[in-house]
């Protein structure tokens, strides 16, 4: 059972996905809008966030990206069908997976049940290249003697990445063991997380020494 934080400002999607959830045997609690959501956050935290992209007044996308300087919060998104832009968005805001409306509440159940595993998935070893140092144990990666934060998805992508150095991972191949997805139209979830990696540990993210992209296939992780 996880402890959900719902925003969604239509009061009939709320009280459906609010009542599957809970079927589901997770703890549930809903708002309206982005200002609620985040006075939530700050006096008690949930283990995930669902967030609807559309609210009123600060909306989904600004609350993730007010999240992610603060905390490292699963958040997942909830999109109309073909805004793409908003998904683009929302993944670069740091969002680690979004759904698209109408929502399948088993759909929904199964991805936050992923996303969650993912925040659980750690390790008890010590990886380290160059000045790169990732604690799997205590989910911490250092670059330089200084701590850098990564979302879960963010660190199993990595961590992921850092077990095949040299060798080139294909996105369908990072969709299926980090996102646990199947649609190759998801792949702008790789994309995303990639750059946010980049921004993170890179020393110039626009021109990557550890994680390098080969067009047409995917990307490697090749330390200095």
């Amino acid at each position: 059972m996880a402890g959900i934080l719902l925003v969604e400002d239509d009061p009939s999607v709320r009280t459906a996905l609010e009542l599957a959830l809970t079927r589901q045997g997770h703890s549930v609690t809903s708002y309206a809008t982005g200002e609620e959501a985040l006075d939530h956050i700050r006096a008690r935290r949930p283990e995930i966030a669902i967030l609807d992209v559309m609210l009123p007044g600060i909306d989904g996308v600004e609350v993730c990206r007010r999240v992610r300087k603060l905390d490292q919060l699963p958040v997942i998104l909830l999109t109309a069908r073909g805004d793409d832009l908003d998904v683009v968005v929302g993944l670069e805001a740091g969002a680690d997976d979004y759904v698209v409306k109408p929502v399948e509440p088993r759909v929904l159940d199964a991805r936050i049940r992923a996303v969650l595993r993912r925040a659980e998935s750690a390790t008890s070893d010590r990886i380290t290249f160059g000045d790169l140092v990732i604690d799997r144990g205590a989910l911490k990666v250092a670059l330089a003697g200084k701590e850098i934060h990564l979302t879960p998805t963010e660190l199993r992508l990595l961590l992921e990445l850092v077990r095949h150095p040299g060798q080139v991972l294909n996105r369908r191949y990072l969709l299926r063991v980090v996102w646990d997805h199947t649609h190759i139209a998801d792949s702008r979830l790789v994309d995303a997380c990639v750059q946010r990696i980049r921004a993170k540990i890179e020393p110039r993210p626009a021109e990557p020494v550890f994680i390098h992209t080969v067009r047409g296939f995917g990307y490697r992780f090749s330390p200095p």
